[in-house]
């Protein structure tokens, strides 16, 4: 689906692939990668999956702002996210999987679930995914 109307673009060039550097253009982004040491690698650097982690999590906690803001409501500071995102083989090569536990402290289980489950709907990295890999989003 075309954007209507681009707000922002990221820009980020890597070299030497899982084991190389990635750096954005604005130069707040500087990371030495390197596969983990399960998929043989030194573990020496960051990796696809964790920046996927940390990027998927990060724009969820946003997108629970932002709905919890058109509801009138106040996503708590101490709310977290953890998310983890696995990789493994499927039959074309290899795909991930997201499982994410979400924590909004002082929320009941079921306004927080509410929450979650509309936070899904406009999350860019749900919309992204969406049909596309497994995603499991758990209330703890």
């Amino acid at each position: 689906m075309a954007l209507e109307k681009v707000i922002y673009t990221a820009r980020a060039t890597t070299t030497g692939g899982r084991e190389g550097t990635s750096r954005s253009d604005d130069g707040k982004l500087s990371v030495t990668l390197a596969p983990p040491r399960e998929m043989g690698g030194n573990g020496n650097g960051t990796n696809p999956e964790q920046m996927f982690a940390a990027g998927y999590s990060a724009c969820f906690m946003g997108a629970m702002k932002f709905v919890a803001g058109q509801q009138k409501k106040v996503v708590p500071a101490d709310a977290s996210i953890t998310a983890d995102v696995a990789i493994g083989p499927i039959p074309a090569g290899f795909g991930i999987q997201v499982a994410m536990q979400i924590s909004i402290p002082g929320w009941s289980k079921e306004e927080a679930q509410a929450l979650v489950d509309a936070a899904h709907q406009v999350c860019p990295y749900s919309n992204a995914t969406r049909g596309n890999i497994d995603v499991t989003l758990a209330v703890v």
